[in-house]
C-alpha cells in the first residue's frame, strides 16, 4: 500500500509529538502495518492451503484434484485446522507474558518471525513428520507475535482517549488484509497448481520480507516497545524455568509411553489441546480478575470484558470456517469457473481481505463522523451487530449446502455474498474488539491482555475442533444452523445486557 505521509520536521519519538504521519497517525504506524501485511501473507497462504493439502489423495478430496496431500478425511483436515488455529491464538498469550516479562515487545517480535520463517521452511519439505513440525513451529511464532504488535500499536497513541486510536486500529487491520488478500492468490495458485511445498517456501520468503522491514522502522516505533514493563527477578527466571522442564519431561513420559503401549492415535494430541483451549481463557480471566493489586476501577473493567470476550469466542467459532468447512465446500462443490475464468479454490480466501480493505476506511471515517456529532454506536451495540451478521452469513449458507446436496456444483457467487456478510461483522467486532482490549486493559497486564483477547479464538476454534474429534458433520446444514442461531442469540444478550456492559466499562466508551 503506497503511504501517504505528509512532511514535518523530524521522526517521532513519542506517540504525542509531531512529525511525519501515515494518513494521519504516527509514523511508526507504517512499520507496525508492513511487518503485519507480510506476517499475514506467510500465514494466509499457508492457511489457503492447509485444508485442501490435508485432504487431497483422500475421501473427500476433490475429483481430478492435485494429489501429494496427507489423503485425510475432510472431518480429520477440519479438526487439525481448527487445533491449528487454536493453538496459534492460545500463544499469543504467553506471546504478551514474553513481550511483558522477558524481552519487551520490540525483541519478541524479531523472535517470533525466526521462528514463523523456520516454520514456513519445514512445511516445504515433503513428509507427515516436517509438516506437524512445520505446523507447530509457524503457531509458536505467530502467536508470541499478535499480542506485542497489537501492543505496540497502542503504544503509539496518546492515551485510551487518543480519538485517533480505534481509526489507527482500522488501518492497521487494512494491513493484515492486504497480506491475506495476495497469499491466496500468489501462494494458493502455486501451491494447490503445481506444488504444494513450493507454496509453502514461498510463505517462508514473505515473513522474512517482513522481518527486514521491521528491523529498519524500529526508529519509528514507540520508546515503550523496547522496554520491559515487569521484568523478571533472577529467582523467577529460575523458578520458570524449572517448572518448564518438569512439564516438559511429564508429557514428554506420558506420550511416550502412550507410543510404546501401541494406542497412539492422533486424537491423543488434538484432544488435550482442545479441552486446554476451553480452561485455559477462563482460568486466565479468573486469574486476573482476582489479583488484588487491581484497583477497584480495573476490576470493574474486568468484568465488563468478560462479555466481550465470551462475544468473541461466538464470533470467531463461526468466523474461522471460512478457512476449513466452508474452504472444503469451495473445493469439492462450488463451481470454480466465473465469467469464463478458471480459479482454485484457494481462492475464495482473498474475497473476504479483499472486502475488508474496501469496507474498512469507510467504516474508519463512519465512526468518526458519527463520533463527530456523538452518534457513534458505543462497542456493545457494535458487538451486537457482529454477531447478528456472521449469525446471518451461515442462515445463508445453509442454502447452498442443500442446493449441493444432489451433487451439483454451486455458483461462486453464493460463498462470495457469505464472506461479504461476515466482513461487515468481522469489522464491528475485530479491531473494535483489538482498541477496547488495550483500553480496558490493566496496567500491569498490558500485552498480557491483547494475548486474551486473542484466546477468545482459542476458545471459539476449540470448539469446532471438539465437535469434528467428536463425529459431528459441520458440512451439513442442520448443524450449520444451529451455529448460526446460537451467534443470533447471542447477539440479542449483549444488545439486552448492553446498559449493564456500559456501567462496566467506567470511564471506555
Amino acid at each position: 500500500m503506497a503511504s501517504s505521509m505528509s512532511k514535518g520536521a523530524t521522526a517521532q519519538d513519542s506517540p504525542a509529538s509531531g512529525g511525519k504521519t501515515f494518513f494521519g497517525h504516527p509514523r511508526g504506524l507504517a512499520t507496525l502495518f508492513m511487518i503485519e501485511m507480510w506476517e499475514r501473507f506467510s500465514f494466509y497462504g499457508m492457511r489457503a492451503l492447509l485444508v485442501v493439502y490435508l485432504i487431497s489423495g483422500g475421501p473427500d478430496a476433490k475429483d481430478g484434484g492435485q494429489g501429494g496431500g496427507l489423503g485425510m478425511t475432510e472431518g480429520n483436515a477440519v479438526a487439525i485446522y481448527s487445533v491449528y488455529l487454536a493453538m496459534v491464538y492460545l500463544l499469543a498469550m504467553p506471546g504478551g507474558w514474553f513481550g511483558d516479562r522477558v524481552w519487551g515487545p520490540r525483541k519478541t517480535v524479531v523472535v517470533a518471525s525466526g521462528i514463523v520463517m523456520a516454520g514456513h521452511l519445514a512445511l516445504s519439505v515433503p513428509g507427515e513428520p516436517t509438516f506437524f513440525v512445520g505446523l507447530a513451529l509457524v503457531a509458536l511464532g505467530s502467536g508470541l507475535i499478535k499480542a506485542n504488535i497489537s501492543t505496540m500499536v497502542g503504544q503509539l497513541y496518546d492515551g485510551p482517549q487518543d480519538p485517533r486510536r480505534d481509526g489507527g486500529f482500522t488501518i492497521f487491520y487494512i494491513g493484515i488484509n492486504l497480506g491475506a488478500f495476495a497469499a491466496p492468490l500468489v501462494i494458493g495458485t502455486v501451491g494447490q497448481s503445481y506444488n504444494w511445498h513450493l507454496g509453502f517456501a514461498l510463505a517462508a520468503l514473505g515473513m522474512a520480507l517482513g522481518l527486514v522491514q521491521f528491523l529498519i522502522g524500529t526508529r519509528h516505533l514507540s520508546p515503550e516497545s523496547s522496554t520491559v514493563p515487569t521484568p523478571l527477578v533472577a529467582e523467577e527466571r529460575r523458578s520458570w524455568v524449572r517448572k518448564g522442564l518438569l512439564w516438559t519431561a511429564i508429557t514428554a513420559v506420558f506420550y511416550t509411553g502412550v507410543v510404546l503401549s501401541g494406542q497412539w492415535t492422533l486424537n491423543w494430541a488434538l484432544v488435550p489441546i482442545t479441552l486446554l483451549g476451553l480452561i485455559i481463557p477462563i482460568g486466565v480471566l479468573v486469574r486476573i480478575k482476582r489479583d488484588k493489586e487491581l484497583s477497584e476501577v480495573e476490576q470493574t473493567k474486568v468484568s465488563g470484558y468478560i462479555w466481550f470476550f465470551a462475544a468473541a469466542a461466538v464470533f470467531w467459532m463461526i468466523y474461522d470456517q471460512g478457512g476449513s468447512t466452508m474452504a472444503a465446500f469451495a473445493d469439492t462443490k462450488t463451481a470454480d469457473t466465473i465469467f469464463g475464468l478458471h480459479f482454485p479454490s484457494s481462492w475464495f480466501q482473498s474475497v473476504n481481505p479483499l472486502m475488508i480493505m474496501a469496507l474498512a476506511p469507510v467504516f474508519a471515517w463512519l465512526w468518526l463522523w458519527l463520533a463527530r456529532s456523538d452518534r457513534e454506536p458505543n462497542t456493545t451495540l457494535k458487538f451486537a451487530f457482529g454477531l447478528f451478521m456472521i449469525g446471518l452469513s451461515f442462515f445463508v449458507f445453509v442454502l447452498p449446502m442443500q442446493a449441493a446436496g444432489d451433487g451439483t456444483k454451486v455458483s461462486p457467487l453464493w460463498l462470495v455474498s457469505i464472506y461479504m456478510i461476515q466482513t461487515m461483522g468481522e469489522l464491528c467486532v475485530s479491531p473494535v474488539g483489538l482498541s477496547v482490549t488495550t483500553k480496558m486493559a490493566p496496567a500491569k497486564y498490558a500485552s498480557q491482555m491483547m494475548g486474551v483477547w486473542f484466546l477468545a479464538v482459542t476458545a471459539g476454534d476449540c470448539v469446532t475442533g471438539l465437535l469434528s474429534i467428536a463425529g459431528v458433520d459441520l458440512s451439513g446444514p442442520g448443524v450449520i444452523a444451529l451455529e448460526a442461531t446460537a451467534a443470533a442469540l447471542a447477539g440479542v444478550a449483549v444488545f439486552m445486557y448492553r446498559k449493564k456492559v456500559v456501567a462496566l466499562m467506567a470511564d471506555v466508551h
